[in-house]
């Protein structure tokens, strides 16, 4: 007799994280939530900057003054220091969490990074084919292709932050992955598409350093005051190397050790992240918007931006390509791994987070100035539509989760529910014992209270009739 056969469940997607990923993600986003709102003050400060007529000349005057060593050719603009230098401290710690995604979170298991990986490439793809049909077709350059491929997880909470509204776990962590996935294919576009020249002894010099870092590493050698100096060598090799100088910060990144060994509580990359994390998402970011975001927003301009080619592409590619790349991605991969989705989320949350998707300011306004070097006037409107069309998808998102969120905070109570308060939230306790013995010795006392309560109400209710003038009279029940 044979044996019987076991049902094939499916496979659920975007359930419930565990509870180590919960928690680094929820730090990420903490961060992250505040650095983005600083960087969409940033925004608005660099608009209002640049579009007040007696105020334009100095936000020009600002961005265009240079200082550093010219001898080390890094005399450069302060525009240029925000988008090479500071936007290294951005990449470097995208490299981290990479890197731990990779090795200690959902990324390391194929199966469930395949949703997400897989909904990031074509949230990729879908946007570069959609911007260089619609410039091809309007007889206009391609070489803006890569500008609607990245989103902006910083822009894409402050609106979060903004609206007042809060996502499941689930897709928060699905929108945190689309992002770094999104960060690490953007700097292998800037390294392939975007380099002119290459300086091989510089690249050399910074390949060197690479690996002494990483020997450092190894051999847990610690002190700031040897990672620090050495990394600003290899950026500055890397700068003058021709290649993008971020590449050496998310290559520095991906270096560091992102799982415990016996006796360590936290990981040297986990250490490292949280503090640089705060000096990216509250310093180095909002700074390279404040320098790059100051573009003209005129009646000319914004019409510029609809009816140009080049910036109507990467409108449509941001607000149309990313928000059908990320969900037919996710369909796709659902549909075709067999796997469903989780019962408390539906297809229509993961269409309102993909055009959430759509917001692609940091990454996007760094390849519009790449792609357009040397030509002023169409990398100013490039910029314009790279907050035109995140604007947008801003929009879009806002309505469609407004629509849902009153679900999403029922999911996020639940989320966070810790009756027994042991800093645990319940629905990660429900398999073990002792959470139960807890939760019956609170309702126990809960239940002892309220009957202690309800004895001292009969009590004062039973004294009260008692004292009532005359009692009961003894002819019909009159009084006396």
């Amino acid at each position: 007799m044979s044996a019987p056969r076991v049902p094939n469940v499916p496979r659920k997607v975007l359930g419930r994280l565990s509870l180590p990923e919960r928690n680094a993600v929820t730090d990420a986003l903490r961060t992250e939530t505040v650095g983005g709102v600083l960087l969409l003050l940033a925004a608005v400060a660099a608009l209002i900057w640049a579009n007040i007529p007696a105020l334009h000349a100095g936000y020009t005057a600002v961005s265009h003054a240079s200082f550093g060593p010219g001898t080390l050719g890094l005399h450069l603009s302060v525009a240029h220091w925000a988008s090479d230098g500071l936007l290294a401290v951005f990449f470097f710690v995208a490299g981290i969490e990479l890197k731990r995604e990779l090795v200690a979170g959902d990324l390391r298991d194929p199966r469930a990074a395949a949703l997400p990986v897989v909904a990031a490439l074509c949230g990729m793809a879908v946007p570069a084919l959609v911007c260089t049909l619609t410039a091809l077709s309007g007889g206009g350059s391609p070489r803006g292709w890569a500008v609607p491929t990245a989103t902006d997880i910083a822009f894409a909470l402050a609106v979060l932050a903004v609206i007042g509204t809060s996502l499941p776990g689930s897709l928060r962590a699905f929108l945190l992955t689309l992002a770094v996935v999104d960060d690490l294919f953007a700097i292998l576009i800037i390294a392939v598409f975007f380099t002119d020249r290459i300086d091989f002894a510089a690249l050399g010099g910074a390949v060197a350093g690479l690996v002494v870092f990483w020997v450092l590493l190894r051999r847990g050698v610690r002190g700031w005051y040897v990672y620090v100096p050495l990394a600003v060598v290899i950026w500055a090799l890397m700068y003058n190397s021709g290649v993008h100088a971020t590449i050496a910060g998310v290559a520095m990144g991906l270096m560091l050790r992102c799982t415990t060994r016996e006796g360590e509580e936290h990981a040297p990359g986990e250490r490292v992240e949280h503090l640089v994390r705060p000096l990216s998402a509250g310093l180095a970011v909002p700074l390279f918007a404040l320098f790059s975001a100051g573009v003209s927003v005129s009646g000319g301009a914004l019409q510029d931006v609809f009816t140009k080619p080049e910036t109507l592409g990467v409108v449509l590619g941001l607000v149309v390509g990313k928000t059908a790349g990320v969900f037919g991605g996710a369909w796709l991969t659902a549909r075709f791994t067999r796997a469903s989705l989780s019962d408390d989320l539906a297809w229509a949350d993961v269409f309102a987070v993909a055009s959430l998707a759509g917001i692609g300011f940091t990454v996007s306004l760094l390849i519009g100035e790449l792609a357009f070097a040397g030509n002023t006037a169409l990398t100013g409107e490039v910029k314009a539509a790279v907050l035109a069309g995140s604007l947008i998808s801003a929009v879009c998102a806002t309505v469609l989760l407004k629509v849902r969120n009153a679900k999403y905070r029922r999911l996020c109570e639940d989320e966070e529910r810790d009756e027994d308060e042991d800093g645990v939230p319940d629905v990660y306790e429900q398999d073990d014992p002792e959470y139960h013995l807890r939760m019956a010795r609170i309702h126990e006392h809960k239940a002892a209270e309220h009957r202690r309560l309800a004895a001292e109400k009969a009590a004062a209710a039973r004294h009260g009739l008692a004292e009532v003038p005359g009692g009961a009279g003894e002819e019909g029940g009159r009084p006396a």
